[in-house]
């Protein structure tokens, strides 16, 4: 069976080690970023430099974006010279970014007057799932469409759900940063709280993540959080962006999100002491500034 040619716009942290797997995997790719500096790996892997979206999806059958926010989803594929310029009735855009859902159930409506439907397929699991192709994807859109692509969303994730049309999926990625917020923040207290206490920190890590609070945000960020490594797999400014998406569908919704709102003031405390670029595990910091203490073991 002939792949078919694939586009990919978006090679950041997450976008450029999923495009390798589809590279890996012997899909034709094309790929953009408006870094041009972020093509060149992937040009020398094998795949082709597109020099624009509008390019990337004339040469495709297939459209992936993953960019940062609304804004650049609706400029990437709506915009002069984007996704919707160059694709034709019968292409397929897989829109990967954390975005608000109605954003993307515009962007999907637009395409699919010029006959390109469009799947919402968020991601979870970061840049080591994206390396390994480990991904959690949550995917919205036509069912036929999801079935057509699911061997190519397999190259890119193992756990792969279709929960209905369009918007769908967005709305489980706002779910899914819900639990890891709270769970983030959860071990900042249980460390913190040792760290005041006087305990050692790291044996309190280990004893708590081997018992009934064990999690992989607590296996994953802990030790990070024990030896002061805040460099970036996921950033602060990031995960706040996605609570301001998660606090929007839940006005929405009418829905009390008490923890979440209380995680994301502290986040944008953090951002607005110019930490927004730390990881995610930074939380910490602020946790210890409220309980004058510090985190390390």
């Amino acid at each position: 069976m002939v792949k078919p040619n694939i586009g990919f716009i978006g090679l950041g942290r997450m976008g450029a080690p999923m495009a390798k797997n589809l590279l890996d995997a012997d899909y034709p790719l094309i790929a953009y970023d408006i870094v041009p500096s972020k093509v060149e790996s992937l040009v020398s892997a094998g795949a082709k430099a597109g020099s624009s979206c509008r390019h990337v999806a004339s040469e495709s059958q297939i459209v992936i974006t993953i960019v940062p926010d609304s804004p650049d989803v609706e400029v990437a594929v709506l915009g002069p010279d984007g996704v919707l310029e160059g694709a034709t009735s019968g292409d397929i855009v897989i829109e990967m970014s954390t975005i608000a859902p109605g954003v993307g159930r515009r962007v999907a409506q637009a395409l699919s007057q010029k006959g390109a439907p469009m799947l919402d397929a968020p991601v979870s699991g970061g840049p080591q799932g994206a390396e390994a192709g480990a991904l959690s994807i949550m995917v919205g859109g036509p069912e036929e469409a999801f079935k057509q692509c699911l061997p190519i969303l397999q190259v890119m994730g193992e756990r792969i759900e279709h929960f209905g049309p369009n918007g769908s999926g967005y709305m489980v990625k706002l779910c899914n940063q819900v639990g890891c917020v709270v769970t983030i923040q959860a071990v900042c207290e249980v460390l913190s709280l040792a760290a005041k206490a006087g305990l050692d920190v790291r044996k309190v890590w280990q004893t708590v993540g081997s018992g009934l609070a064990a999690s992989r945000i607590m296996e994953l960020h802990g030790p990070k959080m024990l030896e002061r490594d805040y460099a970036p797999g996921f950033t602060l400014a990031l995960q706040e962006k996605d609570l301001r998406l998660v606090a929007a569908a839940a006005d929405e919704l009418e829905m009390p999100l008490p923890a979440t709102s209380a995680v994301h003031q502290l986040i944008r405390s953090l951002s607005a002491k110019g930490k927004g670029e730390l990881g995610t595990q930074a939380l910490v910091l602020a946790m210890e500034e409220l309980a004058n203490c510090q985190v390390k073991g």
